[in-house]
């Protein structure tokens, strides 16, 4: 069963995770005012002059603080979290209002305070709020609203830096896709291909030799084995290949019979080496299918390897024809081994035809820091 996202859903719950996680980190933080608080009131007793005026003041800036401060903190984010998405153009009026509410509510609260604890006399409330609201209003909106913009730009740089990397991580999710899908694609154009070139050889052997075209499909049968758990892996050892190119020469061996000749010639020590499934064994096919079965003749093939620098090098030589890279379709087997380096290395490798004293020299590098 193939479930489906719903955008509603989702949308809202990462909502709901983002006012959670803002909530929990401003409760992270609010202890701040009520330290501070402390501190205050510490020094105060401290200083032990609470009735006198450096002391009225410092306690009268204590109380209007938190009366006003506190309640400001916690609207604002409430406020901010909850109706900013759903009223963008009119959260900072609603703001506004809030913070002249809280500060007005905290001037007449403030005033009382300081009646009750007779820091002012019962007559000076009126007088108090009046010298009060009006510094109360300004300090809370310069401070509220600076706050609450910088906390506004600050959440939306998050939010769309989270944004970007979630985008580009799909991005780079779907692109990988792509290049498996694609990957894949060309490896399975591969397979029929060189089955049927396979089969053809086996057909041409049951006449004539029985016995050798039952080892022959015992050699087929170990190809699509291989081929199989190639399919499953965008490289494989070199060792692997090796075997896999033998066995197919020989299978050609007994179709050509003493019109192929073959040499081997790579190093044991580079077996560990990783390379793209069937690629060696591509090289040795366009060489077989364009050179020895094109002429009566003779023909040889020598397949070498060698470590150069950090690459892998692995070449096929012919003593057929030239030909240019340029005119191979994406259909032909060179074609499909070079857009499956391109996917899997990049530039990084390359497939290269030169010629050299009238010999075709087809080759191949890969990277070693891949293998």
């Amino acid at each position: 069963m193939i479930s489906t996202r719903n955008p509603s859903i989702d949308d809202s719950g990462r909502q709901s995770n983002k006012t959670v996680r803002a909530f929990k980190a401003f409760c992270s933080e609010i202890w701040i005012i009520p330290a501070i608080a402390v501190v205050i009131a510490i020094l105060i007793l401290v200083i032990g002059h609470a009735r006198s005026q450096i002391g009225a003041k410092f306690l009268s800036s204590f109380i209007y603080a938190m009366l006003i401060g506190f309640p400001t903190a916690l609207s604002l984010n409430w406020i901010g979290f909850r109706y900013t998405e759903r009223f963008p153009r009119l959260i900072f009026l609603i703001f506004i209002a809030v913070l002249i509410a809280i500060a007005t509510c905290g001037s007449l609260l403030g005033a009382y305070v300081l009646q009750l604890t007779s820091i002012i006399p019962p007559h000076f409330y009126l007088r108090e709020v009046q010298s009060s609201l009006p510094i109360c209003l300004v300090i809370n909106l310069v401070v509220g609203l600076s706050v609450t913009s910088y906390e506004t730009l600050r959440h939306r740089l998050q939010d769309a830096t989270l944004e970007l990397r979630t985008r580009q991580v799909e991005q780079e999710r779907a692109n990988k896709l792509l290049l498996e899908a694609r990957l894949s694609s060309l490896e399975s154009r591969i397979q029929p291909h060189f089955l049927f070139n396979t089969l053809n050889s086996i057909a041409s052997l049951i006449p004539s030799d029985p016995k050798r075209a039952e080892d022959t499909v015992g050699k087929l049968a170990s190809l699509l084995r291989f081929s199989i758990r190639a399919n499953q892996s965008s490289l494989v050892p070199l060792s692997q290949e090796l075997k896999i190119v033998r066995d197919y020469l020989e299978i050609e061996a007994t179709r050509f019979g003493k019109r192929l000749r073959y040499e081997i010639d790579v190093p044991d020590t580079l077996g560990d080496c990783r390379i793209p499934p069937l690629a060696l064994q591509t090289l040795v096919e366009n060489s077989i299918k364009h050179v020895a079965a094109q002429r009566n003749q003779p023909s040889s093939i020598r397949i070498a390897g060698a470590q150069r620098d950090s690459h892998l090098e692995l070449s096929v030589t012919d003593d057929g024809p030239g030909f240019s890279l340029a005119d191979i379709s994406a259909d032909h087997g060179l074609g499909n081994l070079v857009g499956r380096l391109e996917l899997l290395f990049g530039e990084a490798a390359q497939l290269n035809v030169k010629r050299v004293n009238d010999k075709t020299i087809v080759s191949i590098a890969v990277p070693g820091e891949l293998q």
